[in-house]
């Protein structure tokens, strides 16, 4: 792989635990030598039109809400494995309907930080505040506000040294910035961010501004999670998407051991170019399956919609039902009955004929504390959300 010596960074070395370590302190972005496009305009051009679609699927749905709430507890629930988490979809409804008995708690409850940290960036965001450092602490002290990860100072840049791969800094695959760097790469990285760069595409941005914040990795714990959020805020803020639809946790967890060969190709060689058109197939692939997924619940829910209004005189229970579930997947009969203002038999009854046309399924098998899932609708979102193996 060629080498070029004025994209790589330079490693500082110190003592920690009695041992000495070479810590890796990247260079200010943007690459000294520019990042050569020449042999990614192609992907480049299909990556944006692909995302311009993806972006043009959320003024055609009825409500883009009901697709934002599942998309992005998908996203949340995918980024978080990749960080070894072991929950499911499923689990994670079913805590959020405190509805939750069995559920892995601490993997449920981080994947439902992540929901929660997302949420307020986007808020932010949208309120006129700036994709900063200030923003990044706040999103960070919601992701591990609870759970694991809660006694990793949350919202706080972290004052000690950590690695990645290993058990200490001395046999680690990779030793980031030495904490008193720390701030001086991500003030080198915020100006990144905030400088208007016209000669070069916002996706190549993103690109570039994720594999920094990884490098630097400025939390003691939740920095991938963070650094894949920030791909999608930095989209939302530039206005390249109307609504948080695109989120590259599914490639990078199919692509897990290419993800982190190129980012650490950029680390030792300046391999950009490498991860630019790495990161480009994930923008396409992703933006081509949230379009196609956005299309195929709208179909879903039309078809299925269609088949609940021949029931004839319980069709206007059974309808508020199926719309109910579009929101949440699953639910038990007190929960509807509460959020419906339904009693529990019109709901019982309802269920029933959802269950007898097919939409419905029990998943418990009790008598009692019956869950009801919305079957093709968490089977279409649950595409490429098996747990890693551990």
């Amino acid at each position: 792989m060629p080498s070029y010596p004025t994209r790589v960074g330079r490693y500082e070395t110190t003592a920690i635990g009695g041992e000495s370590v070479r810590a890796y302190v990247p260079l200010p972005l943007p690459p000294v030598l520019a990042v050569d496009l020449t042999g990614v305009q192609a992907a480049l051009e299909l990556a944006n039109q692909t995302v311009g679609r993806l972006d043009g699927i959320a003024s055609v749905l009825p409500d883009p809400s009901l697709f934002l709430y599942m998309y992005i507890r998908k996203e949340a629930l995918l980024s978080s494995q990749i960080e070894g988490t072991q929950s499911s979809l499923s689990d994670l409804l079913l805590y959020e309907a405190e509805e939750a008995p069995g559920v892995p708690i601490d993997d449920t409850r981080e994947v439902s930080n992540y929901v929660a940290a997302m949420d307020h960036g986007l808020q932010r965001l949208r309120e006129g505040f700036p994709l900063s450092l200030r923003l990044i602490r706040e999103i960070h002290e919601i992701l591990l506000a609870k759970g694991r990860g809660q006694d990793k100072e949350p919202g706080a840049f972290r004052r000690s040294q950590n690695w990645i791969g290993g058990t200490r800094p001395g046999n680690a695959l990779f030793v980031p910035p030495p904490p008193h760097l720390v701030m001086d790469c991500l003030g080198a990285l915020e100006n990144f961010i905030h400088t208007d760069s016209p000669e070069m595409p916002l996706l190549v941005k993103a690109a570039l501004v994720h594999v920094q914040f990884e490098t630097i990795h400025p939390f003691l714990d939740g920095n991938g999670r963070l650094g894949r959020l920030l791909i999608t805020f930095l989209m939302c803020e530039r206005g390249i998407l109307r609504e948080p639809l695109l989120y590259l946790s599914l490639f990078f967890k199919q692509n897990r051991q290419s993800y982190y060969e190129h980012l650490q190709a950029v680390r030792e060689h300046g391999a950009w170019e490498a991860w630019v058109s790495f990161f480009l197939r994930g923008v396409t692939e992703t933006a081509r399956q949230g379009t196609q997924t956005a299309q195929n619940l709208l179909r879903l829910f039309g078809n299925d919609r269609a088949r609940v209004e021949v029931l004839g005189r319980p069709a206007a229970t059974a309808l508020r039902l199926h719309q109910f579930l579009q929101r949440r997947g699953l639910t038990t009969i007190p929960s509807a009955s509460r959020h419906l203002g339904l009693s529990q038999p019109t709901v019982t009854s309802a269920i029933a004929h959802l269950q007898t046309l097919g939409i419905v399924r029990e998943t418990t098998g009790r008598q009692r504390g019956k869950v009801y899932v919305y079957g093709a609708f968490l089977d279409l979102l649950s595409e490429g959300t098996d747990p890693l193996p551990r």
